[in-house]
């Protein structure tokens, strides 16, 4: 069933309601509140925390608890949210709402980086270790265990788990490994199922072996996926820097005038913005702090640093690129035959001909593979945690059998209805982060404390040597 169903127009509305102006409002809102309640710290403590995310890992301590290091922790995630949101999701946001989603986006990934930290900071502080001698957390987690009131915190929690593990499916494996078979059959003509196939193949070889199997791969993969795109478009940029501040200027005033889509409204705007920001980041989704919790730290204010990073590489640097491109090449306006990947790569092969075409492509395949790795996680995860961590095997098999059926379906109806349980993931996360905010300040303040001695005992090392 595809697009005209009634099933399809059922959740395409339910979509709409889910997406609308309440679950926008909560996102954004509770970003501000925690920025205002953690004193700005992402502004404060980003390049610390950059140097966290990046500096080699230290040999194992007796404090530090965990299955992958900070940096295996920070590249789980990313590979779970570097996708095709970043590619596709950009490109819509330009078409239906204008250049000026692109703002609105640098705006939900500004106050995303508190929300993804205090998201951390509850996933490490509440995080168990499961039967199977693995650490084990999450928003389900720290629902249930953190709030007092835990005829509340638990259906919370398990709503969360049930929404996530259904949502594995859609989002993180399905449409991921269609759009990988679908590009490869547009630009290279490989047959769906050669390409099913090879997914099918590559995905059991990384999920089968658990978290640090995921961990190593995404430590060497992420990096160079995300760098080759990056690189990519910033050849775009130097070779036509005269047009960057141009392109700069139309982002800035169509984010408050909205007069690039024929009669938009600054609503439309925001709205679109807001909402593909929020797609590509997942900040208040309650996906990423499942990664975190697998992290070896001494304290959940530490790892929550380096978790926080994870919104400025996604949105203020990759969809920054994504959009800078789409708007200097200027294909959005009156195009209604290209829209998402398809106008990204119109838009680099602008300006880089064929090849241009081929890095969206390449990136886009990259993308979407890295998501399915991380979401397999997130959903085994949730489901382990709904089942008492039994069935896990068949969970991960039935997962890959679903990277081959996304290959070779259509899937609009899958699309919309990832659409609905990734929304429906974030009610619950929301509501726990807002009520538990006075430990994630508490845990914030232990931590930095920590960390100006920290850096004290630094400088006088540095002292002493010289």
């Amino acid at each position: 069933m595809g697009e005209g169903s009634a099933l399809y127009n059922f959740l395409s509305n339910l979509s709409g309601i889910v997406w609308g102006p309440l679950l926008l409002t909560l996102l954004v809102g509770t970003g501000i509140y925690l920025t205002l309640r953690l004193g700005f710290l992402q502004f404060k403590t980003l390049p610390y925390a950059l140097k966290l995310a990046f500096k080699p890992s230290k040999k194992k301590n007796k404090k530090e608890k965990g299955d992958i290091s900070h940096y295996q922790a920070l590249t789980t995630a990313l590979a779970a949210t570097i996708g095709t949101g970043n590619i596709a999701g950009v490109a819509t946001a330009v078409v239906l709402g204008g250049p000026g989603a692109v703002f609105w986006m640098w705006i939900t990934a500004v106050f995303g980086m508190a929300t993804k930290y205090a998201e951390a900071v509850l996933a490490v502080k509440y995080r168990i270790t499961d039967p199977n001698g693995e650490m084990a957390g999450g928003p389900m987690y720290y629902l249930s265990r953190g709030l007092k009131w835990k005829k509340l915190g638990r259906p919370l929690g398990l709503l969360f788990a049930i929404f996530g593990a259904v949502a594995a499916f859609g989002i993180g494996n399905m449409v991921q490994s269609n759009s990988v078979s679908d590009v490869m059959e547009t630009t290279f003509s490989v047959p769906t199922w050669v390409t099913a196939t090879i997914l099918t193949v590559g995905a059991a070889l990384v999920l089968l072996g658990g978290i640090k199997s995921i961990g190593r791969v995404t430590a060497y993969f992420v990096p160079i996926m995300a760098i080759f795109y990056v690189i990519g478009a910033l050849i775009i940029i130097i070779m036509n820097s005269n047009m960057v501040l141009p392109a700069f200027g139309t982002i800035f005033s169509d984010a408050f005038t909205a007069n690039a889509v024929g009669g938009g409204i600054l609503g439309t705007v925001i709205r679109y913005g807001v909402a593909r920001g929020v797609f590509s980041n997942e900040a208040g989704l309650g996906s990423a702090p499942i990664a975190a919790a697998a992290a070896r730290t001494d304290y959940a204010g530490r790892q929550a640093l380096v978790s926080m990073t994870q919104v400025f590489i996604d949105t203020i640097i990759v969809c920054t690129m994504t959009g800078l491109t789409i708007v200097m090449a200027g294909q959005y306006r009156g195009n209604s035959e290209l829209d998402g990947a398809d106008l990204t790569s119109r838009s680099f092969e602008i300006f880089l001909g064929d090849v241009g075409a081929y890095i969206v492509t390449i990136g886009l395949i990259f993308f979407a593979f890295s998501t399915i790795v991380g979401w397999s996680y997130y959903g085994e995860k949730c489901f382990g945690y709904l089942t008492g961590q039994r069935g896990l095997g068949i969970y991960k098999i039935v997962f890959v059998l679903f990277v081959f059926v996304g290959a070779i379906s259509q899937l609009d109806t899958v699309w919309v209805f990832a659409d609905v349980m990734n929304g429906l993931m974030a009610f619950p996360n929301l509501i726990g982060l807002l009520l538990l905010s006075g430990v994630v300040a508490a845990e914030t303040n232990k931590f930095l404390k920590v960390a100006k001695q920290e850096r004290q005992q630094e400088k006088e090392a540095k002292y002493t040597s010289s």
